[in-house]
C-alpha cells in the first residue's frame, strides 16, 4: 500500500471509498455465490433427467418411453456433464496426450450408449462430474485458506522529488537521492544517514540481536528496520547493488542446486492409461479366438466396464486433493507451504537447524538482572531511569519499561559520550551510565564479575564510584521450550543452532533450550557451509528455520527452508519453502505432523483406489460386475477418497 501525506479532505475521500468498498465486496460475494451455483446446474439437470428416466424404465408407467424418445431423453441427460469431458479429451488428443482419463471416460460412456446401456453411460459421467465438483470445492476452500494468510508486504521507497516525498519502487531510485524512512519501516536501499542519529534493528541482516544506534554520516544498509523517529538517508547504491540484492544472488545460486520433483500420479498415469486402453481392446476382441459362444456385445460391455473401473479418476482426484487438504490444514494453523512437494519433504526431515534471533527469541530487549551496590534496587533504578529517559537508544526503552516505586527522578545536564554512554546529574549527584569503557575512562573500578556476563550490560557510576549494573537480554519466545520438546517427541535425531549473534550468547540460549549443538558469530556464507556439510551425509535431511536476510542462502539450500513470516525479512520469506505466519517456533513440530498426516492419507487413498479396482476388475472381466459396480469402483472410490482427504482440514493439531 502506498503511503502519502493525509489531510482532512483525503481522509474524507478515503472513508467514502471504504464505504463503497464494503458495498463492492458484498456485491462481489453475491456474484461469486451465484457463479458457484451455476457450476452445479449441469450436474443437477443431468441428475434429475437420469432419475426420471430410470423411474420410467423401472415402473414401465409410460409405454411410449421407448425407442428414439428414450435415446433422446438420456442423450439430453448426458450432454451437460459429458460434453465438457469429451471436449477435454479432444483437446488432449490435439496436444498429443492421447491416453487421459477424459479419453477413457468418453470411450466408456459413449460405448455404453452404443450398446444400449444409456442410464449407465449417463451415471458414469454424472458421478465423474460430481467428483470433479467435490474436488473443485475442496481445492477452492484450501486455496482461500492459503490466500487469507498471504499478507501484502510494502515494496517502496519514499524519495524526495519535486519538493515532496513520493512513493516509488526501490529499483527506480538513483544514487545520491534522498529517501525518508518512518518508524517501523525497512530501509529500502543502502545509504548514509542524513539525520542526526538513528536506531536500527539489523537482526535481519546480521543476525545480531542488539539494535544498532548510529550517528549522522554513518552507513545504513537496506533491510534494516528504523526503530526511532523519521529519518532521512542519502542513497549510495542502486537497488541491484544493495546488501539485499547481493544476498539474493547467493540465494539464486543456492536455489539452482535444489532438485524439482514430479508428483507420482503424473508419471504413473502416462504408463497406466495406455495399458488399460489396450487391455480393454484385447478383452473385447481376443475372446473371439478362445470362446465358443462369443458374443461381441457382451465382451464389449465387459471391456467398457473394465475401462470405467480402471479409469484413474480416484487417483487423479484424490492424490492432489490430499495434498491440498494438507495445505489447507496447515494454512489454518498459521503455516504456509509453498507447494505439495514440501509437505512430502517435511516428512523426511531428521535434522533441524535453526537461527536464534527472531526464531527462538523475540528480538526484543528486556531487563534480565539488576544488581546495585550501596542502595536498594528501586532507588538505583530511579537514578538509572532518569538518565535513560534522555536517550533514544533501544536499550534505554528496555530500561524505562522497568517499574520503580515512588516518584520519578529528573536528570539534568545530560550529554552523550559517543560509543560509551551518558553523563549527567540526578538529585545533585554526578552519574555515568554506559559500558565498561566509560567507567574506566573516568577512573571507576569495575567488578571482575562483569567480565563473565555474556548479555548486554549497562553500568552505572555515581559520584565517582561503581553503583551497579543491569543486564539486558533478548527474551526467549513463550513457546521456545515447547517447540524443542515437541520436535524431539517427533523423533528428530538432531537439533542445531547457527547464529550471527555472539557465540557466548548463542551457547547460552542453546544450553537453556537443550539444543544438541550450537555455533555463533557466523556470516551468511558460514551458515551455508555448515548446512552443506550436514547435507553431505547421505541419510541427513535438513530443515533450516530462520527469519533474516542473512538466513536466505541457507533457507534456499536446505532440504526444507522454514521462515518466520510475522517479523521475518521479505527475502527470507520469498526464499523459504514453508512460512510460519505466527512467528511461533512450536508450529515447526505442527508442520511436520501435518506433513506426515497428509502423506499417510494420500497413501490410504492410493491403497483404497487400487484395492477396490482390482477386486471389481476381476469381477468385471469374468462378467460378474455390471456398469453400476464399475461406477462405484471409479467414482464411488473417488468420492470416498475426497472425503478422506477433506478429513485433513478437520483434524486437531494441538
Amino acid at each position: 500500500m502506498k503511503k502519502k501525506k493525509v489531510n482532512l479532505r483525503d481522509l474524507d475521500k478515503t472513508q467514502h471509498a471504504g464505504e463503497h468498498g464494503k458495498d463492492d465486496g458484498h456485491n462481489h460475494s453475491s456474484a461469486e455465490s451465484v457463479s458457484n451455483f451455476k457450476t452445479y446446474i449441469p450436474a443437477i439437470f443431468s441428475f434429475v433427467m437420469l432419475m426420471a428416466g430410470i423411474a420410467v424404465d423401472y415402473f414401465e408407467a409410460f409405454p411410449f418411453f421407448e425407442g428414439s424418445l428414450r435415446v433422446v431423453w438420456y442423450t439430453l441427460a448426458y450432454i451437460p456433464v459429458g460434453l465438457p469431458v469429451i471436449k477435454e479429451g479432444w483437446k488432449s488428443i490435439k496436444n498429443a496426450a492421447f491416453f487421459t482419463e477424459f479419453l477413457l471416460m468418453s470411450i466408456a460412456t459413449l460405448g455404453a450408449f452404443a450398446i444400449g446401456e444409456h442410464p449407465e453411460g449417463v451415471a458414469v459421467m454424472l458421478f465423474y462430474a460430481v467428483g470433479e465438483l467435490f474436488q473443485s470445492a475442496a481445492v477452492n476452500r484450501a486455496k482461500s485458506n492459503i490466500q487469507a494468510l498471504l499478507d501484502v508486504r510494502p515494496n517502496e521507497a519514499l524519495v524526495y522529488r519535486n519538493s515532496d516525498f513520493i512513493s516509488v519502487a526501490p529499483e527506480t531510485v538513483n544514487i545520491g537521492e534522498t529517501i525518508q524512512v518512518r518508524v517501523g519501516e525497512k530501509v529500502p536501499l543502502d545509504g548514509v544517514l542524513l539525520s542526526e542519529k538513528g536506531a536500527f534493528n539489523t537482526a535481519a541482516l546480521t543476525g545480531e540481536s542488539k539494535p544498532d544506534s548510529i550517528q549522522k554520516g554513518a552507513e545504513v544498509f537496506a533491510g534494516s528496520i528504523n526503530l526511532d523517529g523519521v529519518i532521512e538517508i542519502e542513497t549510495t547504491k542502486e537497488f541491484k547493488d544493495s546488501s539485499i540484492a547481493r544476498i539474493l544472488d547467493m540465494v539464486q545460486n543456492a536455489t539452482a542446486r535444489k532438485s524439482k520433483t514430479e508428483l507420482f500420479i503424473r508419471k504413473f498415469a502416462r504408463i497406466y492409461t495406455p495399458i488399460v486402453v489396450f487391455l480393454a481392446i484385447g478383452l473385447t476382441l481376443l475372446p473371439y479366438f478362445f470362446v465358443d459362444d462369443y458374443v461381441f456385445r457382451d465382451w464389449l460391455y465387459r471391456a467398457l466396464i473394465f475401462l470405467v473401473i480402471s479409469c484413474p479418476c480416484a487417483l487423479v482426484i484424490s492424490i492432489p486433493l490430499g495434498y491440498f487438504g494438507g495445505l489447507g490444514a496447515a494454512s489454518r494453523n498459521g503455516i504456509l507451504f509453498k507447494g505439495a512437494s514440501f509437505l512430502d519433504a517435511m516428512t523426511k526431515v531428521n535434522t533441524v537447524v535453526m537461527d536464534k534471533t527472531g526464531t527462538v527469541t523475540k528480538g526484543v530487549f528486556k531487563i534480565k538482572d539488576v544488581k546495585s551496590l550501596g542502595m536498594d534496587v528501586a532507588e538505583f533504578m530511579k537514578y538509572l531511569m532518569a538518565m535513560e529517559a534522555q536517550s533514544t537508544h533501544p536499550i534505554a526503552k528496555a530500561i524505562l519499561a522497568y517499574k520503580a516505586d515512588g516518584a520519578d527522578y529528573q536528570a539534568t545536564n545530560v550529554t552523550e559520550i559517543a560509543g560509551k554512554g551518558l553523563k549527567g546529574t540526578v538529585n545533585g549527584k554526578m552519574l555515568l551510565v554506559g559500558n565498561k569503557a566509560l567507567m574506566l575512562s573516568n577512573q571507576i573500578q569495575v567488578p571482575t564479575e562483569t567480565d563473565t556476563i555474556v548479555e548486554s550490560i549497562v553500568m552505572v557510576g555515581i559520584d565517582g564510584k561503581f553503583a551497579g549494573f543491569v543486564t539486558i537480554a533478548d527474551e526467549l519466545k513463550d513457546d521456545a521450550h515447547k517447540a524443542i520438546k515437541e520436535i524431539r517427541e517427533l523423533g528428530i535425531s538432531k537439533i542445531i543452532m547457527l547464529s550471527g549473534d555472539k557465540d557466548s550468547i548463542t551457547q547460552q540460549v542453546a544450553n537453556e533450550l537443550g539444543i544438541d549443538w550450537a555455533k555463533g558469530g557466523l556470516l551468511p556464507e558460514d551458515k551455508l557451509n555448515e548446512v552443506e556439510k550436514l547435507k553431505q551425509q547421505p541419510v541427513t535431511k535438513v530443515a533450516f528455520i530462520g527469519d533474516g536476510i542473512n538466513d536466505a542462502p541457507v533457507l534456499a539450500t536446505s532440504d526444507v527452508g522454514i521462515a518466520m513470516g510475522g517479523l521475518g525479512s521479505d527475502v527470507a520469506i520469498e526464499t523459504a519453502d514453508v512460512i510460519i505466519q505466527t512467528d511461533q517456533p512450536s508450529k515447526i513440530a505442527r508442520a511436520i505432523k501435518i506433513g506426515r498426516s497428509t502423506r499417510r492419507i494420500v497413501w490410504q487413498n492410493i491403497g483404497l483406489a487400487f484395492g477396490v479396482k482390482i477386486v471389481v476388475l476381476l469381477l468385471g472381466a469374468g462378467g460378474l460386475a455390471t456398469m453400476w459396480e464399475a461406477v462405484f469402483a471409479d467414482v464411488g472410490v473417488a468420492l470416498l477418497a475426497i472425503l478422506n482427504a477433506v478429513r485433513l482440514q478437520k483434524m486437531k493439531w494441538e
